[in-house]
């Protein structure tokens, strides 16, 4: 009786599909489905030394804009500008920001010329949590220059993830 009642059933392919993503809906709610993972302040520092060349960076030289606190983490606005004069002899290379707590730590690299006049960059960037964003200078004597500020996410508005 139960090999007859096997046989009488009939269950074609979007009924298996349906089935499937109900599935992952539930586990999806439910919470059994693993968060995305953040990185962490020594995944950001390894980043850094893995852009800079394992170079150690200075303080100075280097500012950051970014609002010490934002209740929209998926568009935070940041401005970063180096002292420098930017000739052929002193100018900055390279632009690096990090966050350290974001799904990846690398969030942007810039390159500079001497032929650029300012190094200075303008943009928005998405902000998972709570943390600090860096941004290093490499310039083109070969020295590093950083500085680091923190900016607070009001919960629940986390902009990855």
């Amino acid at each position: 009786m139960i090999v007859k009642y096997l046989d009488e059933v009939h269950v074609n392919r979007r009924q298996v599909l349906a089935l499937g993503g109900s599935a992952l809906a539930v586990l999806a709610a439910s919470g059994l489905m693993a968060p995305p993972a953040l990185a962490s302040p020594k995944a950001a520092k390894a980043k850094l030394a893995e852009l800079v060349g394992g170079k150690k960076a200075e303080k100075g030289r280097v500012a950051i804009i970014l609002p010490p606190m934002t209740n929209d983490g998926k568009r935070v606005r940041i401005k970063v500008a180096v002292d420098s004069p930017m000739t052929e002899q002193d100018y900055v290379k390279s632009l690096h920001i990090l966050a350290e707590r974001n799904t990846v730590p690398e969030v942007a690299s810039y390159h500079f010329g001497p032929l650029s006049g300012k190094a200075e960059m303008i943009t928005r960037i998405r902000v998972a949590k709570s943390q600090t964003i860096s941004a290093a200078a490499e310039m083109s004597d070969g020295s590093v220059y950083m500085a680091k500020v923190r900016c607070k996410v009001a919960r629940g508005a986390g902009g990855c993830g």
